[in-house]
């Protein structure tokens, strides 16, 4: 089942018109009511008529989280305050977080995207979505709320939180699809077994998972746990919360981008060169329909890879592979760049070791050093001191092996990390400190 099979279905030729079409009618919004953009276009050497292909998209200059930042709290916005009906904001782990503004359309336009991506889940009016997503200023919570309720399912407002809370209603009002991080919907599973339930009677058939990389490992584990099907949703507040591209049901390999809100590019992120279509890079998205925070070429620090190929769902659209970590939170241990995600999909792969893990970069003298703390379960954990000292030794080798990059492991006790109601914290780096 398609949502907006007219457009989601759309020949590439149309696509790309479309897109066109609607790229110089923002490009000139910008420019003529937002000062920031007609200075950096000014600066750039080019102007709203320029651009007359999808080609010239690239003499566009890049906007980054530092111009949000510079322009603060308001300062991008393109319609006057009165025509703003919502703000939501970052987190902001460094500094002030970056606001984002919406319209009604905008808000109308972001609900219909997320009703999209419940019905490229399967779901429909029938079902009941538990959303546990942060409500407030995160765009997700309210993102998958007004996208349940336009497409006419029940939807529960839980939020995050109140880990035994989540686990009775789930229990108690049988809902089909659940909305959270999948570190958060692991811990969920972890947490209902301590209670004794068994999570797998449980009405759940999809999760809608996002907010964090994760690896196929990873849901893997999600679908074994739960007896679920785990799908991956994209978005980010900047270009507009969650929605911006969802897998489908029926392919589950890569999400389907909204090419007709928005124009995506890979592009080197140290040179800022567009690569080719297939080549992994950072993702570059263009807004094409917003009216209150319409942002252009927008670095999202954000690693993928762009499939052109039709999807056998039937939908047109470009696919990206799902996330394999960002630019930004890239770790360099002598000289190699490694990816929590990496690392992550190593550790699931061994029997016997639980989806919690820390990683721990330091330095010793001048060399970077990079500890792996992993919880095993309590099974291993109960064996002797020779066989974790084995298990040890074989996650440093397959780190090696796979990864080029040497690691100290250390097998932790069951439940010793934190664990933490969202996004989980993966990396500390006290090289920084």
């Amino acid at each position: 089942m398609i949502y907006n099979e007219e457009f989601e279905t759309l020949p590439r030729e149309a696509i790309e018109a479309l897109q066109l079409k609607r790229l110089q009618q923002v490009v000139g919004r910008v420019y003529h009511t937002v000062g920031f953009y007609r200075k950096a276009f000014d600066s750039a050497g080019v102007t709203p008529d320029d651009i007359r292909s999808l080609d010239d998209l690239k003499r566009l200059p890049f906007t980054c989280k530092q111009d949000l930042r510079d322009n603060y709290p308001f300062g991008l916005f393109s319609v006057p305050m009165s025509s703003i009906v919502r703000l939501h904001a970052s987190s902001g782990t460094t500094g002030k977080p970056t606001v984002v503004g919406y319209t009604q359309r905008d808000v109308e336009t972001w609900a219909t995207l997320m009703a999209r991506s419940f019905v490229s889940a399967g779901l429909n009016k029938n079902d009941i979505i538990h959303n546990a997503y942060g409500y407030g200023l995160f765009t997700g919570g309210l993102g998958a709320h007004y996208g349940a309720e336009k497409l006419g399912a029940s939807v529960i407002p839980m939020s995050g939180g109140s880990t035994k809370k989540q686990i009775m209603l789930l229990q108690d009002f049988g809902p089909t699809a659940i909305c959270c991080t999948p570190s958060y919907l692991l811990f969920l599973a972890e947490a209902g077994k301590e209670m004794g339930v068994d999570m797998k009677s449980l009405r759940l058939r999809v999760g809608i998972l996002g907010a964090e990389p994760w690896s196929g490992r990873m849901r893997e584990q999600i679908e074994r746990e739960l007896d679920i099907t785990a799908l991956d949703i994209y978005g980010l507040s900047e270009i507009m919360g969650p929605g911006v591209a969802m897998e489908c049901i029926e392919g589950r390999n890569g999400l389907h981008i909204n090419e007709d809100h928005f124009i995506v590019e890979t592009i080197d992120s140290a040179t800022g060169e567009v690569l080719p279509c297939g080549t992994p890079g950072e993702l570059v998205f263009t807004t094409l329909t917003k009216e209150a925070f319409p942002l252009i070429r927008y670095r999202t620090k954000d690693i993928s890879r762009l499939m052109p190929q039709v999807c056998k769902c039937g939908r047109t659209f470009a696919r990206m592979e799902r996330i394999s970590g960002r630019s930004d939170d890239m770790l360099i241990i002598r000289g190699v760049n490694v990816f929590p995600s990496q690392i992550e999909s190593v550790l699931l792969g061994i029997d016997g070791l639980e989806p919690h893990y820390l990683l721990i970069v330091d330095r010793d003298g001048s060399l970077d050093t990079l500890e792996v703390q992993v919880e095993v379960s309590e099974k291993i954990f109960s064996d002797e001191i020779r066989e974790l000292q084995n298990m040890e030794k074989r996650i440093t080798k397959d780190i090696k092996d796979y990864l080029g990059v040497t690691a100290k492991v250390k097998l932790v006790e069951p439940n010793t990390l934190e664990r933490i109601e969202g996004k989980a914290q993966r990396v500390l780096d006290k090289r920084n400190i």
